[in-house]
């Protein structure tokens, strides 16, 4: 159970959202943001006074000022919350439950909200019961060195190699440097092993392309 909601019915019908491009949250994840633009400020004061509840959407097309959001985004629930000497907001959203967007709606707020709807994703709002040996860890955890060393990135091995199926999948393709049409994809994967096993191919995608970038031309 995800934060006290049970049904997708439990989740309000209409929420703010903030569109960035590369960013997404997954259920139960934790996404450190920092708000510094005056709407977003606007949309997290709401927020804070009533459910706390944002949903994160990446741009679709569209202008820059007036993006399209793509169909499926993530909704979350602002579970920290600091204001810093100069007015920005750092805040920690929690995933709670992807959900599709049906409409925009008009807004005389700032900010842009939409008419989610939470019931194709109820599943989320359930921590699910991996099965450790339905997911190759170990293929996992390799494709993983290899695409760190490329990108010259660190992790804390033993965390990694001990966390929870979910945490690690979850964790890793929200922070890892992918593409937005990537991270899009991570984020609309049927279930947590189907995330997974995308994640594993897009680190091994990466690390292939790396390779044949380094690799002597022939003449």
């Amino acid at each position: 159970m995800a934060q006290g909601y049970n049904r997708a019915a439990d989740l309000p019908q209409v929420i703010p959202v903030f569109p960035i491009g590369g960013v997404i949250v997954l259920p139960r994840g934790q996404l450190p943001l920092n708000i510094f633009e005056p709407r977003y400020l606007n949309m997290i004061d709401d927020a804070m006074a009533g459910d706390r509840i944002i949903g994160m959407v990446q741009p679709s097309g569209g202008s820059r000022e007036l993006p399209g959001l793509s169909p499926i985004g993530c909704a979350g629930r602002i579970t920290s919350f600091a204001e810093t000497s100069d007015g920005r907001y750092l805040i920690t959203l929690t995933g709670i439950s992807r959900f599709r967007i049906t409409s925009e709606l008009p807004s005389k707020a700032p900010y842009r909200t939409v008419r989610a709807d939470f019931s194709p994703f109820e599943a989320d709002l359930i921590a699910p019961d991996a099965d450790d040996e339905a997911f190759d860890r170990h293929g996992f955890l390799d494709a993983l060195r290899v695409y760190l060393e490329h990108r010259a990135l660190e992790i804390d091995w033993d965390t990694a190699e001990g966390a929870p199926v979910e945490a690690l999948i979850n964790s890793l393709s929200m922070a890892l440097p992918f593409e937005p049409a990537e991270k899009q994809a991570l984020l609309e994967a049927a279930d947590l092993l189907r995330r997974g096993q995308a994640l594993t191919a897009l680190m091994r995608i990466d690390a292939a392309d790396a390779g044949d970038d380094a690799s002597p031309s022939m003449q």
